[in-house]
């Protein structure tokens, strides 16, 4: 479980980048670098880091259900991942 604090900053910067990001397209159409670096550093996607939503975890994730692996291997056994069950051959 990551500190809420790292979750709480994460949350952050997903805001001010959907915030920004009409601004930015349009500043990198027009070639404008001069006022794409007065943005705020948050504002790029590159900051961001793929997280699980249940717990912050950001190692294990899996991009496809947005959660980490130990998260998804109990909601699978659970049953509330659609389509999702322990393969057995």
């Amino acid at each position: 479980m990551a500190k809420k604090s790292i979750q709480a900053r994460q949350r952050k910067r997903e805001k001010t980048v959907a915030k920004f990001a009409e601004k930015r397209a349009a500043l990198k159409a027009a070639g404008d670098y001069a006022a794409l670096d007065l943005l705020p550093k948050n504002a790029s996607p590159v900051r961001l880091k793929n997280r699980c939503q249940l717990s912050g975890r950001p190692r294990g994730y899996m991009r496809h259900f947005g959660v980490s692996r130990i998260f998804f291997r109990d909601m699978a056994l659970q049953g509330k991942i659609p389509g999702v069950r322990k393969a057995s051959w």
